[in-house]
């Protein structure tokens, strides 16, 4: 057993520190090993400073070291020496060094204001709105100049100059019809891709920030989805895009019309050439110039600003997730991103206190997180990806996001578990708890495309549900639809055909999100890991209020023995209970591709 701490409330009982205050921690480690000493050391201020641990009580076989950290800074960091007899290691976020590391995967203290407490029990669901449901007005609606008309059975164009323009007509009243289908899933929590009026099918190219997209229903068509996902308890998160508008935009319009106009300084104009910055390179996106205190103003901060009207009655959002927040405001030698996340924030909990701001990146997040901006991200590179490259189908072509060359390689448990760990260690556990953790989205392949069958989806499915972090499911996920990039994943939702749905996948569904709903550990807990190999995971999620050991396994494999454990019964997977062996050990099952749940008694 591997020395261990983490973020959660068992190690940190403090979750919400002040600055200034003095807070206890905890390390647990094996009692018998060759750990005499624990300090803990700060960098308060930038100096190291060291102070001893002492025990606090020992457990079992298990030796709970306290320490004291002062959240001496907005952003604290400390670690662990422990010392024996035979040698002496760093107990860092990245997990115990024999040598020395650098002070950036060390594990944090956060006082800035914490997101909203609802968001760690949140499971969301994410609907592009064109391709989720119809209502019957949806047809009698004049159809843009843009728009390729396509039935809701019609091919979904994947790649190709028509992509954007195939419009089914999908409407905000027709996801108010189908709220029943996400309250038989289980989730809580509903995200809309954008609302605005655009050019295309996928509205990141808005042509205004001041109205619902009529096509949609308008306005009013969001206040009644508002008040029919409010009448469930639940929450709706909107979609905005603050790197850029499209070239429809009225500020754009504006702006590209006449060289002395106000709208001019929103976006990055060349003086002598009068060509503009755009969204790599794509000129229907000119990006926006967050140097300007007008756009700064006319976004977020004014009384009619586009990021709060649509917080207010009657539409009511709890929330952003804001697109391209990597690259909103960095161009060339500005570099407005900490201040622009900071100040959105600020505007969102001004009006929202218990209001969400997530940021999408598709690459390293971690050097934007824990500024008191951004209050989580969607984790691609830290979750979608290693759990891609552990359970792709080796028969399947390899998903590609984001432009990779050769796409996803297949990888075994170990390389899938450093790269979760080099960019979790990377930001405090809040940061990392409050982000979401997703298997695709509208962006990328869909799962079942990458792992081939339903087996090795449920697997993928029992990860997202059991692993730290807010899961995020893609509409039509649960359904078993497949596409192999973002644009083919956007697949209508075929409510008319349910003899096509995957009734076991949506069936697992609908219990792993039940699982976590009854299980505290899987929203609030800690995660410790007890073993891997190359097609075995194991890990722990232990809160005070209890723990589930879960295993998930994408191959057949030996049967994993673990020591120290109690008898468990299993609450997922149909696995038998675990009761001791007589040297005290449990045993797990060897079969696979499969997915179990025990709870510890």
């Amino acid at each position: 057993m591997q020395p261990h701490h983490d973020g959660s409330a068992s190690y940190v009982p403090q979750q919400e520190p002040t600055l200034g205050e003095t807070v206890d921690v905890f390390v647990r480690a094996p009692a018998g090993g060759d750990i005499q000493q624990v300090h803990v050391r700060t960098t308060g201020d930038g100096e190291p400073r060291f102070r001893e641990a002492t025990v606090d009580r020992v457990d079992g076989g298990v030796v709970w070291w306290r320490a004291e950290v002062e959240a001496r800074n907005p952003v604290s960091n400390y670690r662990f020496l422990l010392s024996g007899r035979r040698r002496t290691r760093w107990l860092t976020a990245a997990g115990p060094a024999d040598h020395d590391v650098p002070d950036h995967g060390d594990f944090k203290l956060v006082t800035h204001a914490p997101p909203p407490a609802w968001a760690r029990d949140a499971v969301i669901y994410q609907i592009f709105p064109d391709r989720f449901a119809r209502s019957a007005a949806a047809s009698t609606r004049p159809l843009p100049d843009w728009a390729i008309p396509c039935d809701w059975d019609t091919p979904v164009i994947g790649r190709g100059p028509e992509t954007p323009h195939q419009l089914y007509g999908g409407d905000l009243d027709g996801i108010a019809e189908r709220l029943d289908h996400l309250d038989r899933l289980g989730v809580n929590t509903v995200y809309l891709t954008p609302v605005f009026p655009a050019r295309s099918n996928h509205r990141y190219d808005a042509a205004s920030f001041d109205r619902v997209d009529p096509l949609l229903g308008g306005d009013a068509a969001l206040a009644r989805l508002a008040d029919a996902v409010r009448a469930r308890g639940w929450r709706l998160l909107g979609d905005i895009t603050s790197n850029h508008t499209g070239d429809a935009h009225d500020w754009f319009t504006a702006a590209s019309s006449d060289v002395r106009a106000p709208e001019r300084e929103l976006y990055y104009f060349d003086g002598s050439t009068g060509d503009y910055e755009s969204w790599n390179g794509v000129k229907s996106l000119p990006k926006l110039n967050w140097g300007s205190a007008e756009l700064r103003r006319r976004f977020a901060t004014a009384d009619d600003a586009a990021l709060r009207r649509w917080l207010r009655p009657p539409y009511g959002l709890d929330g952003w997730r804001v697109d391209v927040a990597n690259m909103t405001g960095r161009r060339g030698a500005d570099a407005y991103t900490h201040e622009v996340a900071a100040l959105l924030r600020s505007v969102v909990v001004g009006d929202r206190p218990d209001g969400l701001l997530m940021a999408e990146h598709g690459h390293d997040h971690t050097g934007d997180l824990d500024r008191d901006g951004w209050h989580g991200t969607m984790n691609y590179v830290g979750f979608t990806d290693p759990v891609w490259s552990w359970l792709r189908h080796g028969d399947q072509p390899a998903p590609n996001f984001l432009g990779t060359p050769g796409g996803v390689p297949r990888r075994d448990a170990d390389a899938v578990l450093a790269t979760m760990d080099a960019y979790r260690s990377l930001v405090s556990w809040r940061a990392y708890t409050h982000s979401w953790q997703l298997l695709g989205s509208h962006d990328s392949a869909r799962i079942r495309t990458v792992v081939g069958d339903a087996a090795r989806q449920e697997v993928a499915a029992g990860l997202l549900a059991t692993m730290p972090g807010i899961p995020m499911i893609f509409a039509g996920d649960e359904l078993g639809l497949t596409g192999t990039n973002g644009e083919s994943s956007r697949t209508p939702m075929p409510w008319h055909r349910p003899e096509s749905w995957d009734a076991g996948t949506l069936a697992a569904y609908r219990a792993l999100i039940a699982l976590r709903r009854v299980e505290p550990a899987l929203r609030h807990g800690g995660l410790r890991r007890l073993h891997h190999d190359p097609d075995t995971l194991v890990f722990l999620r232990e809160a005070p209020t209890g723990a589930v050991l879960v295993l998930a396994r994408r191959a057949a494999g030996a049967p994993v023995r673990l020591a120290g454990l109690p008898a468990a019964e299993n609450v997922y997977g149909g696995a038998p209970a675990l009761r001791p062996d007589p040297d005290g050990t449990l045993t797990l099952p060897g079969d696979g591709p499969t997915f179990q749940v025990w709870r510890l008694c």
